[in-house]
């Protein structure tokens, strides 16, 4: 399985995950969250979110089976939820609106739909299409100690990177991940439309 590893492809998997989860782009959710008086647990927030995206990114081949989806066809669709993933935070707009009944803000809002959303469960099984598991998943666990941190420390990181660096940080990512899901999309409709050729 390490045979497979690949530094330029974990970083290239750790950036596209970085952007996805967008922990950075949370804190103000986060702290709003906090002075509500809602326990937010980082510890747990972490953990969880880590093995619901694991276990996506394990199980959710077979549940493409399930259904006769093959992964190509799966990361095209992938494209379009990080395409509109990235126009949210390019534009400011909210597309993938929170309606569940759930309010304990530790599973929900945090780790469903904030961490461990449609988008990062795309996002995994999309990247599967390009990159190998081993890269994937060790891109994943930095992303998650990331995560951690910044929960554990929200207050900190806001203070370090100004409400204005947030914004900047959250705009940036949004523009690579609009590159990202383009170049997704043409990988893999490029290998669609060779299959159907043949």
């Amino acid at each position: 399985m390490f045979s497979a590893f690949n530094f330029q492809q974990m970083i290239s998997a750790f950036i596209v995950l970085f952007a996805v989860i967008d922990i950075i782009g949370a804190i103000p959710i986060i702290i709003d969250l906090k002075e509500k008086g809602k326990e937010v647990n980082a510890l747990k927030a972490t953990v969880i979110s880590f093995l619901l995206m694991l276990g996506f990114f394990f199980a959710g081949d077979y549940l493409l089976r399930l259904f006769h989806v093959d992964i190509e066809s799966f990361a095209v669709a992938g494209a379009f939820v990080i395409f509109l993933l990235s126009l949210e935070m390019i534009l400011d707009v909210e597309i993938f609106k929170n309606q569940g009944p759930i309010k304990e803000a530790t599973l929900v809002p945090l780790v469903f739909p904030l961490l461990a959303g449609a988008g990062s469960f795309t996002t995994l099984l999309s990247l599967r299409a390009e990159y190998a598991n081993i890269n994937i998943i060790i891109a994943l666990i930095l992303n998650m100690l990331w995560v951690y941190f910044v929960v554990r420390m929200t207050k900190f990181v806001e203070r370090l990177f100004g409400k204005g660096g947030i914004y900047i940080v959250r705009k940036f990512f949004g523009i690579i991940l609009l590159a990202i899901s383009v170049r997704l999309f043409m990988a893999n409709i490029t290998l669609l439309l060779d299959a159907l050729n043949n």
